[in-house]
């Protein structure tokens, strides 16, 4: 099929994870035989940070506003299988409803922020989705799974909503062996919404667990921020390097936003890129992430800081290993791109059978 997709970037993964994402999805559609156009705006703060100019598994054009994106390529939208428009595409709403008017084959949305979009939507923020584009969209992809799907069908009027969970590239995050230099790491910028549970499970830990050391990477954070003085920080951690310092980690710690707790059902690709490193994860709860990893045999969630000091001290290194293991053992089965690539696949189909009747 010939796909056009419209996303926020694919160039850049700088302040952004839809590069990360659409990288590793759009190079599984391609091997899977799939011609795919992506065109991006233009903007200088993606300009200035682009660690994929030129990528290989698609065609990349970069436009310079919504009447260059018309004037340029209309007769592509109009050829194409399948268009979809991604998330926090600037003039999203103008963009898709040109998309709609103009493409003859399957149009889709594709929610790589599902629950911030929806909080955004009862908010009256049509930033880059208007309520009444979602019916008009064939397809509504979604990064969130569960009840979400349904809300979005019964109350917005999706004729189809898919879950398209985030995923991992197994060729860009695997185990290695080196020396496990941190007790616990955690990657993620600052948020306020994040950061009591940092403080809890990490920050707090740390202080009670002095005799090793902890690290924390992202960028934002308090530059007075009262951390224990066995946590390390980094302040910036770019792509490349996110695998080794997995790797580097007895335990990782994954803290959810608080619009994905609400929704439920929405795990971050940290959760899958630290278990393809066959890193234990220790993480809060939210409804749904037992649908993912077992808890106890292939992720460990923890509340409070007793729960993680716990695991430290009960858990062996024999069991801490097998927990990694088994834990990348099931992402490399339901999780990666290339399951994401046949998922989506397989949705487009399902679009194809209803239209049909």
């Amino acid at each position: 099929m010939k796909f056009v997709i419209i996303g926020l970037s694919v160039t850049s993964s700088w302040g952004n994870g839809h590069a990360t994402t659409y990288r590793a999805l759009l190079r599984e559609l391609a091997a899977l035989g799939h011609q795919i156009l992506f065109l991006e705006h233009d903007v200088p703060y993606y300009s200035k940070h682009r660690d994929m100019p030129e990528p290989s598994f698609c065609e990349l054009q970069l436009y310079t506003s919504v009447n260059d994106l018309k004037n340029n390529y209309s007769k592509a939208v109009a050829e194409a299988d399948v268009v979809i428009v991604g998330s926090y595409v600037q003039s999203g709403v103008e963009v898709g409803e040109w998309v709609i008017s103009t493409a003859q084959g399957i149009t889709a949305f594709y929610d790589i922020d599902t629950p911030i979009t929806l909080a955004k939507l009862e908010k009256g923020d049509f930033e880059y989705l208007h309520p009444d584009l979602i019916s008009k969209y064939d397809l509504y992809l979604s990064f969130s799974g569960g009840p979400i799907l349904k809300h979005l069908e019964n109350n917005y009027g999706s004729p189809i909503a898919r879950a398209l969970y985030c995923s991992v590239d197994p060729q860009l995050y695997y185990p290695e062996e080196t020396k496990n230099c941190w007790q616990m790491g955690y990657l993620g910028t600052y948020s306020d919404d994040r950061q009591p549970t940092v403080e809890r499970l990490l920050n707090k830990a740390a202080s009670k667990y002095s005799h090793e050391v902890f690290i924390v990477a992202g960028p934002q954070y308090p530059a007075d921020y009262p951390w224990s003085s066995n946590v390390k920080r980094i302040a910036h951690l770019p792509p490349a390097d996110h695998r080794h310092f997995y790797n580097t980690q007895k335990y990782t710690l994954n803290v959810t936003r608080a619009d994905m707790i609400k929704a439920g059902y929405s795990p971050s690709v940290r959760l899958f890129e630290a278990a393809a490193c066959g890193v234990p994860v220790i993480s809060d709860y939210w409804e749904g992430i037992e649908t993912f990893y077992n808890p106890g045999t292939e992720l460990l969630i923890a509340e409070n800081t007793e729960q993680v000091l716990n695991y430290f001290k009960k858990i062996d290194e024999e069991e801490r290993r097998q927990i990694g293991k088994n834990a990348r053992a099931k992402v490399l089965k339901y999780h990666t791109a290339a399951v994401r690539a046949k998922e989506l696949e397989a949705a487009v189909n399902e679009v194809h059978q209803l239209l049909k009747v």
